[in-house]
């Protein structure tokens, strides 16, 4: 963490100084608009250095269970295009999938896959993860995180292709088989998909769209109705849906394109074996917006197992923290993923999470 601090300092003062000549060389005063232009490019530069930075740390905390492989691949196009006849402009987009492959497998074997899509509205994927990839590497998952459209520490371009409920749904699909068809010992057969608020909302509308592709489903604490959910948030989070580089209308300007986005509307396509994580102190996703989505799926006459968990401490991350309880949580969702993906190795009780955690995933 020293280090950390010291290279975010050293690299602050540069960018002040920088900032400093560009103000100094102008004639006249700059304005509000200018100068909130300059701060915000200097946090995209700021927030680009803090990924290469915690890029380091992932090898510090993992590599010893996982070979860590950080690859270039495509989705669609982008969503919005100004000048879509100029060249070039219908290309795939071009983003960043992690890959994590546990130390201890055979290559020649065969393997399940989980897609771990990041939450966050401009979210990234941190070391935050390192205990669940841990956990992961310790039962002979591979694992796929992209880094879909939007996401925070690749520049101010690639931060404003943010397509929230949209493309970025491809994007996690495009990792999903970018995997399979590239990775000789991941098993097709066998991919789930996992995410939590953001992350679950992917993770559920991938298996709506594309229940071929995965045989199992985890949604925690899951995005699940912005219509509602614009509704309870503030006006600075609203903004950033309504941008136009984003969606471009208000849900009240257009609610069938947030209704497009939402997992509740598109209940009646699930077909994948599902369960479905919250917390009635979740002060991020609403319990309010599970419960809709639990209520869709009921009506639709889905099978699905779901857990509404009353006032757990962490609140919206009370399942992926290092508690007792949400270690006891996590557990659960494991051995749904069990029933479904059939690991070589089972995690079963809480001391085996903790030896998957500090010790290597061979012993």
């Amino acid at each position: 963490m020293k280090i950390k601090t010291a290279l975010l300092t050293v690299f602050l003062l540069i960018l002040v100084t920088v900032a400093n000549k560009d103000l100094g060389a102008q004639t006249e005063t700059p304005s509000y608009e200018e100068l909130t232009g300059k701060i915000n490019d200097l946090q995209h530069r700021l927030d680009q250095l803090s990924k290469g930075i915690d890029d380091i740390l992932w090898f510090q905390r993992v590599a010893d269970v996982a070979f860590i492989d950080k690859i270039f691949i495509t989705g669609p196009p982008p969503a919005n295009v100004k000048n879509p006849t100029a060249m070039g402009a219908a290309n795939p987009l071009k983003f960043y999938n992690y890959v994590f492959i546990p130390k201890w497998i055979d290559p020649k074997g065969k393997y399940p896959l989980i897609v771990l899509p990041h939450g966050g509205v401009h979210g990234d994927f941190t070391t935050y993860h390192t205990h669940i990839i841990r956990e992961l590497m310790a039962q002979g998952y591979i694992v796929a995180a992209p880094e879909y459209r939007g996401s925070t520490g690749y520049g101010k371009a690639f931060w404003k292709q943010i397509d929230y409920g949209g493309l970025e749904i491809e994007d996690a699909k495009a990792a999903r088989d970018h995997m399979v068809e590239n990775y000789e010992m991941v098993d097709g057969s066998r991919v789930g998909i996992i995410g939590w608020s953001h992350g679950g909302l992917i993770a559920l509308m991938n298996v709506f769209n594309y229940p071929e592709a995965y045989k199992a489903c985890f949604a925690g604490v899951p995005v699940s109705d912005l219509i509602a959910r614009m509704g309870y948030y503030d006006e600075n989070y609203r903004e950033l849906f309504s941008a136009d580089y984003h969606i471009g209308k208000t849900a009240q300007e257009n609610i069938e394109e947030y209704r497009r986005r939402s997992p509740v509307w598109n209940a009646h396509k699930l077909k994948t074996p599902l369960l479905i994580h919250t917390n009635t102190i979740d002060d991020d996703v609403n319990v309010l917006e599970v419960e809709h989505l639990i209520k869709s799926l009921k009506a639709e006459g889905k099978k699905f197992e779901y857990e509404i968990f009353e006032n757990i401490e962490g609140g919206h991350s009370f399942d992926r923290i290092d508690t007792k309880t949400g270690k006891e949580i996590r557990l659960k969702i494991y051995r749904f993923l069990d029933k479904h993906l059939n690991p070589p190795r089972k995690i079963s009780s809480v001391s085996d999470m903790n030896r998957a955690a500090y010790r290597p995933a061979g012993n």
